[in-house]
């Protein structure tokens, strides 16, 4: 649980770089240097590992090749395109209905959720819903955070169904790499219709904060909760996305806070307090 709240925590700050670089650097762009950043961080941990581990990436190919896309590539260019529009703190709200598609996806699989788990898990929905409906609205980057919902549920699934032996910093560095890659053309086309940006402290702290904190560490720390607790119950903590993005978003962007947030915050962490402890 602990690598879990530590990824959700990190990855609430994301949705603040996310919106605080919205008026200076492009959103593909925005992505494209945070992997570069974070694949140069894992890159003396990881590079190493992913050599000795070439044979078996290369048998789970399609494996390493889903999780590159959709947790690299495609997830974050959503949300950074989402902060063009949308407040982090919703951002948040949004996102934090992914735990929902985590669980769809697990028990298609035949995972059993137990009445406890599923139970905590309504209930942070319901917080999650309030907060959207309620006076909230829906924002114009909503399908994009929806969209973005889904490729992290998609890759948190595949990262559950994936072999046990494929795991720790070489898969992280292969799937940066990959991800990395394929976010190649589109930062070309990004620079040719859009222009570069002018690197500043107000532009280098928060890529170098999303490709750390947000992509180093918590991705690796992400991995390591599925691996150990699984998707759901992972996903049940990641539920308490919505209340960090919403404290940072006050914080440091001065976004307001209002009764029905912290109405619906009681709710979403009742749910994750509930639905944190075993199965039943």
């Amino acid at each position: 649980m602990a690598c879990a709240l530590l990824a959700t925590v990190v990855w609430s700050g994301s949705f603040v770089t996310s919106r605080g670089l919205h008026d200076s650097v492009p959103p593909v762009q925005h992505a494209f240097w945070r992997w570069v950043i974070a694949l140069i961080a894992v890159a003396p941990f990881g590079a190493r590992q992913a050599w000795r581990q070439r044979r078996l990436l290369r048998r789970h190919a399609r494996h390493v090749l889903g999780a590159s896309a959709l947790g690299v590539a495609v997830y974050n260019t959503l949300v950074n395109q989402a902060g063009l529009t949308t407040p982090a703190a919703t951002m948040g709200m949004i996102m934090a209905a992914s735990p929902v598609l985590m669980a769809v996806f697990e028990r298609l699989g035949g995972v059993r959720l137990g009445a406890r788990r599923t139970t905590g898990l309504l209930i942070a929905c319901a917080g999650v819903a309030l907060l959207v409906g309620g006076g909230t609205g829906f924002p114009s980057g909503g399908l994009w955070m929806s969209a973005a919902a889904c490729c992290f549920a998609g890759y948190s699934a595949l990262l559950r169904r994936g072999p046990a032996e494929l795991s720790g910093t070489g898969f992280l560095f292969t799937t940066f790499l990959i991800g990395t890659v394929l976010l190649l053309p589109v930062q070309a086309a990004s620079l040719l219709l859009q222009g570069g940006f002018t690197p500043a402290p107000g532009t280098v702290l928060p890529l170098l904060y999303g490709g750390l904190a947000s992509s180093a560490v918590a991705f690796f720390a992400w991995n390591k909760a599925v691996a150990l607790i699984g998707a759901t119950r992972a996903g049940i903590v990641y539920h308490l996305q919505p209340v960090c993005a919403a404290v940072l978003s006050w914080a440091v962007l001065g976004e307001d806070t209002t009764g029905t947030h912290l109405l619906c915050m009681a709710l979403i962490l009742g749910g994750v307090v509930l639905g944190a402890g075993a199965s039943g």
